[in-house]
């Protein structure tokens, strides 16, 4: 006789600022469970909800591609602020048929709730569906915690980097686009707290509750798929593979030109006598004439880099202009380029950028 398959299960505890009869209503109205359940970027169209031990509970997710997901169960326990079971079954998504349990106790605690949940009854052959799990009910519980906490997703979404770093900077105005509250933190480089996140301790890093990404395209691209507000991402297949082409100019070619090389020689001299080094400016110049004329082109008459409206690419691309526009050869080299300039005064003037400015920027 085989032996019956070892179970794997989850643990997680999140605190959240709010009475524990606010936290345990949340699991159990349709209208509050409708505006948090599922992972960031996920909408819930449907739910319904026979709130008492026997009765059952059923929602329907939709990812932002229209990918359906249809998950069920029936209530175990019901004992209202304390404690919550439920069983837990996928119509449509993963695991399709196998029913796990749900456990969740409120624990009250001075400023708020403790919310310890243990998820069980995953078989130990689908270890990467319990992993799943875990990320998504970190990212689920972001979103309990927005809807209770009075600071909104600021309570969860810290982003740590150096305000006058440009990559910072891109980071900022992106979630500043998105309208997504958060708090910033000046960290630099190489500093403790930014390699807790980053293998390579390099800013920015950002934190969503549990969940930690690093390096700005990945924090971007995190933020504007899991929360709403405007896109950041080009509709078009050939507006985004534009997107991504400058972005990536922007890391391989335009940072160790118009930065490293040239902004930073002033702000930072490092030639003769405390001086900037006037090789190194010079080299940088030349160079960068033929990367402003590229950019040039591809702005034409456009506002935007990569279709009709704002894009990672714009983000990325704004604050190097900022900064060259104000050394010593900025105002020459931004003249050469005239459709750059343009694009650069009309990102300027976006509250966005007037927000995220650094001092003396």
């Amino acid at each position: 006789m085989n032996a019956p398959e070892k179970m794997l299960d989850l643990h997680i505890s999140r605190f959240i600022r709010a009475p524990r009869e606010k936290v345990y209503d949340a699991f159990v109205n349709p209208e509050l469970l409708a505006k948090w359940k599922g992972p960031r970027g996920m909408s819930v169209p449907e739910v319904n909800v026979d709130a008492r031990p026997g009765g059952k509970w059923r929602l329907v997710m939709v990812s932002p591609e229209g990918t359906r997901m249809v998950v069920g169960g029936v209530f175990r326990e019901l004992r209202k602020p304390e404690r919550l079971v439920y069983t837990w079954q996928w119509e449509q998504g993963v695991l399709p048929g196998v029913e796990t349990l749900i456990e969740v106790d409120f624990v009250a605690k001075d400023g708020g709730t403790e919310l310890k949940m243990h998820h069980s009854g995953f078989p130990a052959s689908a270890a990467g569906v319990r992993d799943g799990h875990a990320y998504g009910w970190d990212s689920t519980l972001n979103k309990l915690n927005d809807l209770l906490d009075e600071t909104g997703s600021a309570a969860t979404v810290t982003l740590m980097g150096h305000s006058a770093s440009t990559f910072t900077w891109t980071a900022r105005l992106g979630l500043t686009e998105k309208g997504v509250k958060h708090t910033h933190r000046d960290a630099f480089p190489n500093s403790d707290e930014v390699g807790a996140i980053h293998p390579f301790k390099r800013i920015p890093v950002f934190r969503d509750g549990p969940i930690e990404l690093f390096e700005t395209s990945a924090i971007l691209r995190y933020v504007d798929e899991a929360f709403p507000g405007p896109r950041l991402t080009p509709d078009t297949i050939i507006d985004r593979s534009r997107c991504e082409q400058w972005v990536s100019a922007v890391s391989c070619y335009f940072y160790d030109t118009m930065v490293r090389r040239f902004v930073l020689q002033y702000v930072f001299p490092k030639g003769e006598g405390g001086k900037p080094d006037r090789g190194v400016i010079d080299k940088a110049v030349a160079e960068m004439r033929p990367q402003l004329a590229a950019l040039d082109k591809a702005y034409g008459n456009a506002q935007f880099l990569a279709g009709p409206t704002l894009s990672f690419a714009d983000l990325f691309v704004a604050p190097i202009m900022a900064y060259v526009d104000q050394m010593p050869e900025g105002k020459e080299l931004m003249a050469g380029a005239p459709n750059v300039a343009r694009a650069a005064a009309l990102m300027q003037a976006r509250p966005s950028f007037a927000a995220t400015r650094p001092p003396r920027t």
